[in-house]
Order: C-alpha cells, then sequence, then structure tokens
C-alpha cells in the first residue's frame, strides 16, 4: 500500500479513463505519483492557466496486484526501453499492452531531450547520456479502469494557491 497524488484542475475523487489522452509518457490511463512535489508540479500547470490547482490523494493498494495477472511493467531507471517506450507513447503507438506502467517522468528537461530525439536532432546514444544526470521522479500509470476502481482508493483533494502551498 503506497501514498499515491495526482495533480489536476479538479477534485477527482471516482478517476475515469476515458478521460485520459493516448500520447502521454506510457499511453492512456491514470497517472499518480508517490512523490508529492510532482503532483503539485502537475497540478501548477493550471494555477498557470489561472484555473485552480487541486492535488487529489490516494491509497493504491498496490500489494493487492498480485492476487490477479496483473502485466506490470517497471522502468527503474531512464535507459533505452524507457527512452523508446516513451517516444512510441507519445507518438500514439502501443507496443503491448500493459495493465501498469511504472518509472520515470519525462519533465520540462527530459521533455527537451526527447524533442531533439524525437526530431531525429540527437542520437539515441546522446538521448541517453543526458538523460542519465536526470534524478527519476516516478509516476504510475494504470491503464485499466477497473483496477483503479479496486485498488486505487480517493482520500482527499487540496487547493494549491501557489508555489510555496
Amino acid at each position: 500500500m503506497i501514498e499515491a497524488f495526482h495533480g489536476s484542475r479538479t477534485k477527482v475523487d471516482k478517476p475515469d479513463l476515458s478521460f485520459s489522452r493516448k500520447t502521454l509518457d506510457f499511453g492512456r490511463g491514470f497517472y499518480v505519483t508517490p512523490v508529492y512535489e510532482q503532483a503539485v508540479s502537475w497540478a501548477m500547470r493550471w494555477l498557470r492557466r489561472n484555473r485552480p490547482a487541486i492535488v487529489n490523494r490516494y491509497i493504491f493498494h498496490d500489494e493487492k496486484l498480485s492476487e490477479l495477472n496483473v502485466r506490470v511493467l517497471d522502468f527503474p531507471f531512464y535507459d533505452r526501453e524507457w527512452l523508446r517506450f516513451v517516444a512510441d507513447s507519445r507518438a500514439g503507438i502501443t507496443q503491448e499492452q500493459y495493465d501498469i506502467v511504472r518509472g520515470g517522468i519525462a519533465n520540462d528537461k527530459v521533455f527537451n531531450t526527447l524533442e531533439l530525439f524525437f526530431e531525429k536532432l540527437i542520437s539515441e546514444d546522446e538521448a541517453l547520456a543526458r538523460l542519465k544526470y536526470e534524478q527519476p521522479n516516478h509516476q504510475i500509470c494504470i491503464c485499466r479502469q477497473d483496477l483503479i476502481d479496486r485498488f486505487l482508493g480517493f482520500e482527499s483533494a487540496e487547493e494549491i494557491r501557489d508555489a510555496g502551498r
């Protein structure tokens, strides 16, 4: 069981995959992070657009996943597999179907490197060389609605008013 957060412009007490976009880091899914500060930065994007910034707090019962045949893909590092998976996902290409994908976030610095790679302005080796200096944050993409409904319990929602909270 872990505490997980989702930054948004609204309270999300019942996450619904139908609102998810296909071209995110790990494809279509509901994204949470165990890193509170990361969720705050996700929410702050909305505040900069003069919209509410909300951090939703959940309990993710990941220990119960082993009870089922859940297909989990883990990326503990920014490596070739992560780079290729994110590149394909952001291009709308689904390589294989996973139920949960966990790994590093393509933050602004990482995204700049990815853009250069996508445009073929830098090689895969150069992209990885740049990424090795990044500290991986962590995101969890839950790709199935039944897993969200069963294992992700809403706890609370907090409005963020400024960067200092």
